[in-house]
C-alpha cells in the first residue's frame, strides 16, 4: 500500500462529510406533524446523531436519553491513568444540547416496545418515537474470568468505562511499592478501542520511568496480535526498554482464565502470578438495554444495515458505535461519529420520504506511547456493493521509520483529534 498522507486522509475524510451530509439540505422546515427521534446515549455516537439530525431538519424532535449527569471519555483516558492529564479535562456536561434544540432527558432508558415504538426511562418517563438511535455503549462479560465480578473490579479495576475507574486504577500505581509488577490483561476481539490496552502499558510505564523506575508492566494477552502491534513493540523497546513485556495467547492457553483479588493473583492455563496492580479488561458485549430489547443475536452484538444503521431485528431502530455488530470497522470513537453522520443521513432523509443516500466512512485512531512519541492509523472506507461489510480503500500507518520530529507532531495531531471530537459531542 503506498504511503497514506495525513493531507490525504483530510482532504479524504473531507469529501466522507461533505457527501455524509449532501442530502441534508440545511435547513429543512416540514410542514406535516413534527417527527420524533429519540436517541439512547450521550457518548460519541449519541452525541454525535442527535446534533446532525437536529442540524439536517430542524423541524424533527430530538431527544436524547442519558443517565450520567456527565461523560467521561475514554479517548484520553489513558493519559488520567499515566499521570499527565486531570480526570477533569476529560468530564464533558450535556449543557450546549438546547442550543441546537435538542432536549436532554437525564435518566436511565430501561424498556423499548419496538412496536409501539415508545422507550421507558427507570424513573416512569415514557417516549414515543419514529426512529430510535441506540448508541448504548457496551457491557463487560462479567462470567468470562472466573472470580471477577463488579465486587473484583473495585479490587482489580477494568478502567475500560471511563471515570471513577480511572480514578481507582491511577491511585493504586500511585500507592503501590517501586519494584512491583502491574499486570494488564486485554480480551479477545471484538472490543472497545483495540489499541486501547497497550497505549495503556506505555502510559503507566512512562509514570514508572519516572517515579517507578524498578516496576515492570505484564501484558497477558488473550490474543495473538494486536493493533499496529509493530509500532507498539518498536515504541515500547526505545521509550521503555524492558519494562513492559507481551506475551502472546499461545503462550499461556488464551489469557487469563481466573483472578483471586483477595490474593492479589491472576491465573492463565500455565501459570500464576502475584501482583501489585491488575488491570483485567473483561470481554465485551452490547449494552444491557440492547439485549433486552432484543437487538443482540448470539454474539452478543446488534446485527445491522451497514448503510443505515437501522437494525436487522426491529424496523426503525437504528444502532451505532461500540453496541453495533460494523463489520469492516473498529469499535472506535472516530468509527462511531462516521456511523452517527451516516445514520443521521438516513434518519433525515426517511423521515422525509427520500432515499437514505450513498455513503462513506473514516477512521482515525492516535496512540501515545510518551509525550513526545506519539503513533496512529487512519483508513477511508465504502460500503460494499452487497451492504455485507464495510471495506477500506485506503489508509496508512505512523511510518516506522518516522523522525523524532514526526513521532512529536503525531502527539499534537492526538490532541488536536480529541479538541474536535470533543467539540463536535459537546459544544
Amino acid at each position: 500500500m503506498s504511503r497514506f498522507t495525513r493531507r490525504k486522509f483530510l482532504k479524504a475524510s473531507g469529501s466522507t462529510l461533505a457527501l455524509s451530509t449532501a442530502g441534508f439540505g440545511f435547513p429543512h422546515i416540514a410542514m406535516s406533524a413534527k417527527k420524533k427521534v429519540v436517541v439512547i446515549g450521550g457518548g460519541v455516537g449519541g452525541t454525535i446523531a442527535a446534533k446532525y439530525i437536529a442540524k439536517g431538519d430542524s423541524s424533527i424532535d430530538v431527544t436524547v436519553i442519558e443517565a450520567k449527569p456527565h461523560h467521561h471519555t475514554c479517548f484520553m483516558s489513558n493519559e488520567v491513568i499515566g499521570g499527565d492529564r486531570d480526570i477533569s479535562t476529560i468530564k464533558f456536561g450535556y449543557d450546549k444540547f438546547a442550543d441546537h434544540g435538542i432536549k436532554v432527558v437525564q435518566d436511565k432508558a430501561v424498556a423499548i416496545d419496538p412496536v409501539a415504538h415508545k422507550v421507558t426511562t427507570a424513573g416512569g418517563a415514557t417516549l414515543e418515537y419514529d426512529r430510535l438511535v441506540m448508541s448504548p455503549g457496551i457491557a463487560l462479560k462479567w462470567e468470562a474470568i472466573e472470580g471477577y465480578d463488579e465486587a473484583a473490579a473495585e479490587v482489580m479495576p477494568h478502567a475500560w468505562i471511563a471515570g471513577p475507574q480511572t480514578a481507582l486504577l491511577r491511585k493504586q500505581l500511585e500507592s503501590m511499592d517501586d519494584g512491583g509488577v502491574v499486570l494488564l490483561a486485554p480480551p479477545g476481539n471484538p472490543f472497545r478501542c483495540p489499541p486501547g490496552p497497550y497505549e495503556r502499558a506505555a502510559q503507566i510505564a512512562h509514570y514508572f520511568k519516572h517515579h517507578k523506575p524498578k516496576s515492570k508492566i505484564l501484558i497477558l494477552d488473550a490474543k495473538d496480535k494486536f493493533s499496529k502491534q509493530g509500532l507498539f513493540m518498536q515504541g515500547y523497546k526505545n521509550v521503555y526498554g524492558d519494562m513492559i513485556e507481551w506475551v502472546a495467547g499461545a503462550d499461556t492457553g488464551g489469557g487469563v482464565t481466573s483472578v483471586d483479588p483477595s490474593a492479589m493473583k491472576v491465573n492463565t492455563d500455565f501459570d500464576e502470578y502475584k501482583v501489585a496492580v491488575a488491570n483485567i479488561i473483561p470481554p465485551q458485549k452490547a449494552a444491557q438495554i440492547a439485549q433486552d430489547a432484543d437487538l443482540t443475536d448470539e454474539s452478543g452484538w446488534c446485527p445491522v444495515d451497514l448503510g443505515t444503521f437501522e437494525s436487522k431485528k426491529h424496523k426503525d431502530i437504528h444502532v451505532i458505535g461500540d453496541a453495533g455488530i460494523i463489520t469492516g470497522m473498529p469499535k472506535s470513537g472516530f468509527a462511531a461519529g462516521t456511523e452517527a453522520k451516516v445514520c443521521a443521513m438516513a434518519i433525515v432523509n426517511q423521515l422525509q420520504d427520500k432515499e437514505p443516500g450513498l455513503n462513506s466512512y473514516a477512521n482515525a485512531c492516535y496512540s501515545i506511547i510518551a509525550p513526545d512519541y506519539g503513533i496512529s492509523v487512519v483508513a477511508v472506507y465504502k460500503l460494499a456493493d452487497d451492504r455485507s461489510k464495510i471495506d477500506k480503500i485506503s489508509g496508512g500507518l505512523t511510518p516506522s521509520d518516522a523522525t523524532p520530529e514526526a513521532l512529536r507532531r503525531e502527539v499534537q495531531y492526538a490532541y488536536s483529534w480529541f479538541n474536535n471530537m470533543t467539540a463536535e459531542m459537546f459544544s
